[in-house]
């Protein structure tokens, strides 16, 4: 370790080896490296379907999904190729509504790509594995953000330190809610199986 901090280096920074999947997960923002990647992807025959998801945004005046629907189609994506969730506010919706509309449309995720920027990798993952199916297998493709940042470098400023601490912050808060109604549901379901 060369860096104390190290550690939250590795856990906030997650990308994987990419193989073909049934969908490519693309969690909103108003940033277009990411249906860039997502497009490269889909062009590279890793999967069928490019699901962008997020809602509303004043910033973007339109849903993030319809922003970043326009750029699938300008990134080549036919349109028939990309599936539409515009009601997602953050991450975990982003995940929750996205597997609503995979079966809506028949999909059972198995393999999954998730494109989202680097600094947002791991709470990202986090939330599509706590939403999705426990079998489904993810897979974590990044782009860099607007600032720059990524795992070799987010220390050296302050909004890289800023960014990559409130990641750190937000997993806190999103997962000790979730945390121990996941453990309830576990010792119930196995207080169930012991019963029978």
């Amino acid at each position: 370790m060369v860096n104390p901090f190290d550690c939250i280096t590795e856990f906030i920074f997650v990308e994987t080896a990419v193989s073909p999947a049934d969908v490519i997960l693309v969690p909103g923002a108003n940033h277009p490296p990411l249906m860039e990647k997502a497009a490269d992807l889909y062009k590279q025959g890793m999967a069928p379907y490019v699901l962008p998801s997020s809602g509303y945004k004043s910033h973007v005046e339109m849903t993030e999904w319809e922003y970043l629907r326009n750029l699938a189609l300008e990134n080549g994506i036919p349109e028939e190729a990309i599936l539409k969730e515009d009601k997602a506010q953050h991450t975990l919706e982003n995940a929750r509504f996205s597997l609503e509309v995979l079966h809506r449309n028949n999909i059972v995720p198995r393999k999954a790509i998730v494109v989202c920027k680097a600094g947002h990798a791991r709470r990202s993952l986090l939330c599509y594995q706590a939403e999705f199916p426990k079998d489904c297998e993810f897979m974590v493709s990044h782009c860099v953000d607007r600032y720059g940042i990524t795992k070799e470098n987010w220390f050296l400023t302050d909004v890289g330190i800023n960014r990559v601490m409130n990641e750190v912050k937000k997993i806190g808060t999103y997962f000790g809610d979730i945390i121990p109604k996941s453990n309830i549901m576990h010792q119930l379901k196995q207080k169930g199986k012991s019963e029978k």
